[in-house]
């Protein structure tokens, strides 16, 4: 790529593309979930302060910190951020913006590929007659690779592999190929959307059996929509607000900033942003919470949704909830749901692919079909591990420190940089240059304080998340000297396998020992490889570097 050659072809296709990178698998599988599992609607509230106070000045951040390098050629974090400040140590903490895509791509393609092959199932009417014990176990079978009874022999790892290859030959095709994606994806994900949820409107108590008598779809929307103002005091949910941000909106990953650099240095970039996260949040907060949890509540009942809200839900319930409704439309209901999954998916992995495309094509010219499928023989050799390992927690060791930890990291020292090096006062004019709306004064002062104090909240939260998520109990215990008690989720016990290693201290069965001592051994097996991957770009930024000198481009 570069910025001669590549541009977006229309503002559409743009607000599109960005929006589908937003729009992702986080905003119907973990959405729904992360409102049940802390309290409904006591969520909403801080979930939508977060978006204003945190969201959107990520957005304005973002868009306009990608606009900014590729004034200079620049179109992946480590040189957009050098170009913002001059100086050797930032360009590697835009490591993470190649990093982050790279290792948060070779799981989310696994997810991705889920999709496709549940299209087929439901298509070909596996579900059929199953119970919903065998949909569940149809699952359990089909991520144990080894040992698959799903009829085709490794078809988790065949599904992945062809989802690799559409991934990357759509991103060989440069930004028109993700274009045009955007522009059938973004469309049928929205209708699919519709129409799942207008049955989830109309279900009622339709769906009530002898087994859930008092099954009502509208209670898993009143549950959703009556706002809890108790929350307000509560940061266990202010923490899980400010975390699903990052998950819906695609910020802290360097996807924004790379697809931003594309654009003219005199293009309207306040209301795009506006623009791409608004629709993100209709998808998210309209859509996603009127399909899986108004269905599910209409057949299982609330009580159900509160006692088993999970990110298996989609996979394990969905499919036995679409048989309700008799073969036709449970092939339909199958289709829809799981063809809104894929383009939700390959819209944002699509656009994962493009920092290492701009950043290899900026810095060892490289052209699109060489960084294309570069990038997809780095997906998999980094994602078979996830495919093949994936109920030894694989998947999820990845998810924690790329899809989680990475992006809260990135986030606070790329807000701290525009803020406080780079300059509020630039900041702020390039926010406003070309703009088509008039950006409140307040974003100002809300970006420069409020935004990185949020940030680096969240991240204590994370690092010394306290025992049982009793933030006032801890505090309490602080004061009074006895000390502040950890809980295994913290950043820090999660580094020492803390949770774990208490499982084998209290299990007394020898194969349950060893059960869980190969789990660190894959756990620790998935940190070397994130580990070798952030490396791995570390040195081909530093060999960028010294390129870059040898042609006189390079500052220190």
């Amino acid at each position: 790529m570069s910025s001669k050659s590549e541009s977006w072809g229309s503002r559409v296709g743009l607000i599109l593309a960005m929006a589908g990178n937003a729009v992702g698998l986080g905003n119907f599988l973990r959405f729904p979930v992360q409102a049940v599992q802390n309290g409904g609607g006591a969520f909403i509230i801080p979930y939508l302060v977060c978006f204003l106070l945190m969201g959107i000045p990520l957005l304005y951040i973002e868009w306009a910190s990608g606009r900014f390098g590729g004034k200079f050629g620049n179109h992946s974090t480590p040189y957009i951020l050098d170009s913002m400040v001059k100086g050797r140590v930032l360009k590697y903490i835009g490591v993470f913006g190649i990093f982050t895509n790279v290792a948060v791509a070779a799981y989310y393609c696994y997810i991705e590929s889920w999709t496709m092959s549940y299209v087929y199932h439901s298509l070909s009417g596996t579900f059929e007659g199953m119970s919903q014990t065998g949909v569940a176990e149809f699952f359990n079978s089909y991520v144990n690779v080894a040992e698959s009874t799903t009829g085709i022999p490794y078809e988790a790892v065949i599904f992945y592999i062809l989802c690799l290859i559409l991934n990357t030959f759509i991103l060989s095709k440069g930004l028109g190929g993700i274009e045009k994606v955007a522009k059938i994806g973004m469309p049928l994900l929205i209708l699919f959307g519709v129409i799942l949820a207008v049955r989830g409107l109309t279900l009622g108590t339709s769906g009530a059996s002898d087994l859930f008598p008092d099954a009502n779809a509208w209670d898993g929307l009143n549950f959703l929509w009556t706002p809890q103002y108790s929350s307000l005091l509560d940061l266990k949910v202010w923490m899980a607000a400010a975390g699903q941000i990052f998950f819906t909106l695609s910020v802290g990953m360097g996807t924004i900033h790379c697809y931003a650099a594309y654009i003219k240095p005199k293009d309207d970039i306040a209301l795009n942003a506006v623009s791409a996260g608004f629709m993100n949040e209709f998808v998210e907060v309209v859509l996603g919470s009127m399909i899986v949890i108004p269905i599910a509540a209409g057949y299982l009942g609330l009580d159900w949704i509160i006692e088993n809200a999970g990110f298996g839900m989609a996979f394990q319930t969905m499919p036995y909830l679409f048989q309700q409704w008799g073969p036709l439309l449970a092939a339909l209901g199958g289709l829809f749901w799981f063809g809104l999954l894929f383009f939700a998916g390959i819209t944002s992995s699509l656009a994962m692919g493009t920092p290492w495309m701009g950043f290899m094509r900026d810095e060892f010219n490289w052209n699109r079909n060489k960084g294309a499928w570069s990038f997809g023989a780095l997906i998999l050799i980094m994602g078979l591990p996830t495919v093949f390992f994936y109920n030894q927690g694989v998947f999820d060791e990845y998810d924690y420190w790329a899809g989680t930890v990475s992006l809260v990291v990135f986030a606070m020292f790329e807000t701290i940089l525009f803020s406080w090096i780079f300059g509020m006062n630039k900041g702020w004019a390039e926010i406003n240059s070309g703009a088509d709306i008039k950006v409140p004064l307040l974003f100002k002062y809300i970006i420069k304080f409020v935004t990185p104090i949020l940030l680096i909240i969240i991240f204590l939260g994370s690092l010394f998340k306290p025992i049982n998520n009793d933030w006032s109990g801890n505090f309490a215990s602080l004061f009074s000297g006895n000390g502040w008690n950890l809980d295994n989720g913290s950043i820090i016990k999660t580094l020492t396998h803390a949770g774990i290693k208490e499982q084998i201290a209290m299990a007394t069965d020898n194969q349950v020992i060893q059960t869980l001592k190969d789990k660190i051994f894959y756990l620790d097996m998935a940190r070397l490889l994130l580990l070798s991957l952030f490396l791995f770009i570390s040195i081909l930024v530093y060999l960028a570097f010294l390129k870059r000198r040898r042609e006189g481009r390079a500052t220190l």
